[in-house]
């Protein structure tokens, strides 16, 4: 083998794992924004389902899981808080990363005015 065969199997060598770790990287990346997309959703869907008075905060805390689990979200978590006149609704749950470092755990939150009853 030549002297440049083996300068250019040596820069392989190194440039392989680097690319595979940008698409690993990448791929993490992405895996976590969804996390915290389903978290985001669940519990603006959780507040409505408070604010707009259509069943009770044990209904909404429910749905909120329901929408954490459908979506990849594992431990789902939803906190109810009720503030003067608004709503706010906490969602935390883990997202399944390829090699987690304790980066998956996401949390998101809505807040939404409470509907009026009456005069």
């Amino acid at each position: 083998m030549s002297e440049r065969g083996s300068s250019e199997s040596t820069q392989w060598a190194l440039l392989i794992p680097a690319l595979m770790l940008v698409v690993l990287g990448t791929v993490q990346a992405g895996v976590w924004l969804h996390g915290r997309n389903v978290a985001a959703q669940a519990a603006s869907a959780a507040a409505e389902h408070v604010a707009w008075g259509r069943g009770s905060d044990g209904e909404a805390i429910a749905m909120g899981r329901r929408i954490a689990g459908a979506g990849g979200l594992t431990g789902a978590d939803v906190r109810i808080e009720r503030q003067a006149g608004a709503v706010r609704v906490l969602v935390t749950g883990h997202a399944p990363l390829i090699i987690d470092l304790g980066l998956g755990n996401v949390a998101e939150h809505a807040v939404m005015p409470l509907e009026r009853t009456g005069p």
